[in-house]
C-alpha cells in the first residue's frame, strides 16, 4: 500500500484559539464555485455595492449574527467575495480586561457554516478554512485594508475564477 500524503497542519500547535485577540479567517466555497455574488461582469465598485446572490445574502446574515450567538465575539470587518469570505473576528475581554467565555475560532466558523448549510439545504463550503492570528496593530490595519479593498481587486485575487454558476 502507498502511504497517504500527510496534510499540513492548518492551526498553530498548542495555541488556544479561544484566547482574546483578533483573527483573520478565510473560508472558501466548495470547489471554489462563484455562488456568493450575482455575476455583474467587470463593474465592481465598493464592497457595500456588491450585488449578493441569494446564497450571499444568507452568508451575510449568518456573519452578522455571529455576535448574537457569541457575545464575546465581534465581527470587526468582513467581505463576501464570489467564492470565499474574509472575516476579521475579535474575541474580547470584559471591562476589567479578563477573558470572557468564548468559543474557539473553529467553533465559530463551523457554526456559521452550519447555519448557512441548513438554510441553503446543502453544504456550499470547503471542509477547512484558513486562519491568521493577528499580531499587533500594524498587522490588524493591513488586514482591515485588505478586506476593504479585496472586492475591487477581484480579478487580481488568488481565488479568482471566470466561470460563474
Amino acid at each position: 500500500m502507498t502511504e497517504l500524503s500527510k496534510r499540513k497542519p492548518n492551526r498553530l500547535p498548542n495555541f488556544d484559539y479561544s484566547t482574546p485577540g483578533a483573527y483573520f479567517i478565510t473560508v472558501c466555497t466548495k470547489n471554489r464555485k462563484c455562488i456568493l455574488w450575482n455575476n455583474v461582469g467587470a463593474s465592481i465598485a465598493r464592497p457595500h455595492n456588491i450585488p449578493l446572490s441569494a446564497y450571499g445574502k444568507i452568508v451575510n446574515q449568518a456573519i452578522c449574527n455571529i455576535p448574537l450567538h457569541y457575545p464575546a465575539v465581534t465581527v470587526d470587518n468582513y467581505t463576501i467575495m464570489p467564492n470565499h469570505i474574509h472575516l476579521l473576528l475579535q474575541i474580547n475581554t470584559d471591562a476589567d480586561g479578563r477573558p470572557m467565555v468564548a468559543p474557539t475560532i473553529s467553533t465559530i466558523v463551523q457554526q456559521m457554516k452550519g447555519i448557512v448549510t441548513k438554510q441553503v439545504g446543502e453544504s456550499i463550503w470547503q471542509k477547512l478554512f484558513h486562519d491568521h492570528i493577528i499580531r499587533g496593530e500594524k498587522d490588524y490595519l493591513k488586514i482591515w485594508e485588505y478586506i476593504e479593498n479585496n472586492p475591487a481587486k477581484w480579478k487580481e485575487d488568488c481565488f479568482y475564477k471566470e466561470d460563474w454558476e
